[in-house]
């Protein structure tokens, strides 16, 4: 099987068309790798590309994305629902077939120092690229965002792992990472009162007594006048997407709002559907072997 990373950039920019147009097809010109998907959310002012290859291919293809957001994207404007710290907010590398996780975290770093020097975009890496441990969490680094970290660094605060004591002056600054693959699972709720929303993350979050692997945070999506619990899935094994989706309901009944839709932002692996259904349709063996498509491929190899 040929060498497989997964690649899901976050760019701050989820409103201008062309722009995202420009950004997506940095990526798809790039030889070597394949683009999988692409979700940009208005609210959010955020867009998530996924794409696949080698991992020379993934670093070419990541480094044109990071020069195209820097001549069009210009953080002292940007707004938007979702914390960010630059154009490009996080590059995360994601081993799936044929490379460890030791050569994704060799990889990022590469690719980090790459963005600093080709870019004058300072770089922190997070997650099993980490260099200490106060980093392997993404939100550390963007404690404050582009606002208060721009303000944070020339103090002396929070130094980059690769550039100078300041912000690139429009780009801000990226997050380079290597993680197991995550999900970004959204639950919307039917009431604008975005302090329900608030109480609910903190209520499933990690970091405030919820369950383990999980991100939360309320965001306002103002177009639908709605709220959202948006989060970070980071083992869909260990803290199963039902398991979650079950409690949001029940904190959210108790405010009197029902949960009226949600939504998967990129790409996510069969396997956490398929426990999803397993749990609601209460099947007795897993549903994996009774799957279509899975006999047909099984088969054909």
């Amino acid at each position: 099987m040929p060498q497989i990373v997964q690649c899901v950039p976050n760019v701050s920019e989820g409103r201008r068309q062309d722009v995202i147009t420009q950004l997506v097809n940095s990526v798809r010109n790039t030889n070597g790798v394949l683009l999988l998907d692409t979700a940009s959310d208005h609210d959010h002012n955020r867009t998530v590309i996924t794409f696949v290859g080698d991992l020379p291919s993934v670093h070419q293809a990541a480094l044109a994305l990071v020069r195209q957001a820097v001549q069009s994207i210009d953080m002292n404007e940007h707004q938007g629902g979702h914390p960010r710290i630059g154009a490009v907010d996080v590059i995360p590398l994601v081993p799936i077939s044929d490379v460890t996780m030791d050569q994704c975290r060799q990889a990022a770093a590469e690719l980090a120092e790459a963005i600093w020097q080709s870019c004058a975009v300072p770089t922190y890496l997070y997650g099993e690229a980490a260099l200490t441990p106060q980093r392997q969490n993404l939100s550390k680094i963007r404690k404050g965002q582009y606002e208060g970290l721009k303000e944070a660094v020339p103090r002396g605060e929070r130094q980059p792992d690769f550039g100078e004591p300041r912000l690139h002056p429009t780009a801000g600054a990226t997050a380079v990472g290597a993680r197991l693959p995550l999900i970004a699972f959204n639950v919307n709720l039917g009431t604008e009162d975005k302090a329900i929303a608030d109480a609910i993350a903190k209520a499933v979050r990690l970091s405030s007594g919820g369950f383990r692997h999980v991100k939360a945070m309320g965001v306002t999506l103002e177009d639908r006048r709605q709220v959202q619990v948006s989060m970070n899935l980071e083992n869909y094994v260990q803290t199963p997407i039902h398991r979650v989706f079950e409690v949001i309901k029940s904190e959210a009944a108790r405010y009197g709002v029902p949960v009226v839709g949600s939504e998967i932002v990129g790409l996510m692996p069969q396997q956490a559907l398929l426990d999803t259904a397993d749990w609601y349709l209460q099947t007795e063996h897993p549903s994996a072997p009774h799957v279509l498509e899975n006999r047909l491929r099984t088969d054909q190899e």
